[in-house]
């Protein structure tokens, strides 16, 4: 708990997390990991070395966090880790800096007592974002593990998967002009009714997924360019949040906006409507600088996993309470390593309806009971590991 309070005082934000690794890093060293570090684009790596050959496992979190907002409208101060009523509060307490304690410590069980493979505990930069920090960590060999187990926050149940996030512009081109001069313009917002009335008729048609609900797309934002007020613009850009299901690609979301905007909005000659996925320019607090596009995928890990039904029987075992096995709402950076092959499950602490407010804590009664169960599935998963062929 006194880490995790710790970690709320240190601001993270996606690209500033410097301060909160190497804390991490201290903690890593003082309670005797095997290996402690970080990569070139700022991720912290934990190892505790294995007995011998076997499946290595990964538990995973994230060092960013979501903006504060306004301070004044949080009853607790959002850095300041306060614990009140049970709780301890401020950002991260849930989402992640919380479960990033708790799988720490946990891990921490076995530096006396070794599992029988290696034990990673890695903790990611720019989830928040996209998720840049797990794609890059993946590419490392020397951490590419056989299960991860994701901290985002699960409620003491185990979560198999989500919708992914597409983040998606819907650019529709005109010619600008002076306002005072609406002759010589094409202003492409004529065109925006039609435009989002056909986003609606795509989002109504789209599949639902039995176990991850339905896949959703909404506007969120429309921006005009240029700006100025007294100019009719040269594009209008829409953007649209849609949660895919798994299987969906970045490319195959364009195209199959794009056709079906193409099919649904007349547009006279002079005006044109285009989709491409959001990018955004991301700076690491290491130096290192890329065009990130904004599109995470989904995943779903059967029920019937090992893996899944191991940590679901220690938990019962430990808890007295048999968890359910359910997706999160939002999407994390198990579906990173799902699209790699690699099988990932949630098993945390923390109320996700909590997750990015002004009122974020994680309940410490509920953070003492995942807590102590952590340890028996790990060990639990090592042998659940023993069955994947």
């Amino acid at each position: 708990v006194a880490f995790a309070s710790d970690l709320i005082r240190i601001p993270s934000p996606p690209g500033g997390e410097g301060d909160v690794a190497r804390r991490v890093l201290e903690e890593f060293r003082a309670l005797g990991f095997d290996e402690a570090r970080m990569d070139d684009l700022g991720n912290v790596i934990g190892r505790i070395r294995g007995k011998g050959e076997a499946p290595t496992i990964m538990l995973a979190s994230h060092l960013d966090v979501v903006d504060v907002g306004d301070p004044d409208d949080w009853e607790f101060p959002p850095f300041g880790g306060v614990i009140a009523g049970g709780y301890l509060h401020g950002r991260g307490a849930m989402d992640i800096k919380g479960p990033l304690a708790v799988q720490t410590y946990a891990a921490a069980h076995f530096v006396d007592d070794r599992p029988p493979g290696d034990l990673l505990v890695c903790y990611t930069v720019y989830e928040e974002r996209g998720g840049w920090g797990m794609l890059h960590l993946l590419e490392d060999a020397e951490v590419r593990p056989d299960l991860v187990v994701i901290g985002e926050a699960t409620a003491g149940d185990i979560c198999i998967g989500h919708r992914g996030r597409a983040e998606i512009v819907v650019e529709i081109g005109g010619v600008a002009a002076h306002a005072s001069a609406p002759e010589r313009a094409r202003n492409p917002l004529d065109a925006l009714g039609d435009v989002l009335a056909a986003l609606r008729a795509f989002a109504d048609g789209l599949p639902a997924d039995p176990i991850l609900g339905a896949s959703t797309l909404a506007p969120t934002r429309v921006e005009t360019h240029p700006r100025s007020n007294n100019v009719i613009p040269e594009s209008v850009q829409v953007t649209v949040d849609w949660r895919v299901l798994p299987g969906m690609t970045e490319a195959r979301a364009v195209s199959e906006l794009q056709a079906f905007l193409d099919a649904a909005v007349a547009l006279p000659e002079d005006r044109s409507v285009s989709v491409r996925t959001a990018v955004e320019r991301q700076r690491s607090y290491t130096g290192i600088e890329a065009d990130r596009p904004l599109f995470r995928p989904g995943f779903l890990l059967s029920p019937e996993h090992p893996a899944v039904r191991a940590a679901v029987d220690v938990v019962k075992r430990k808890t007295g309470r048999a968890p359910r096995v359910r997706p999160w709402t939002f999407a994390t950076d198990g579906a990173h390593a799902a699209l790699l092959g690699i099988p990932a499950l949630g098993f945390a602490p923390g109320e996700e309806r909590y997750a990015h407010t002004n009122r974020e804590r994680l309940e410490l009664a509920q953070a003492r009971a995942v807590y102590e169960a952590y340890p028996d599935v790990i060990r639990a998963l090592f042998e659940a590991l023993r069955e994947v062929p």
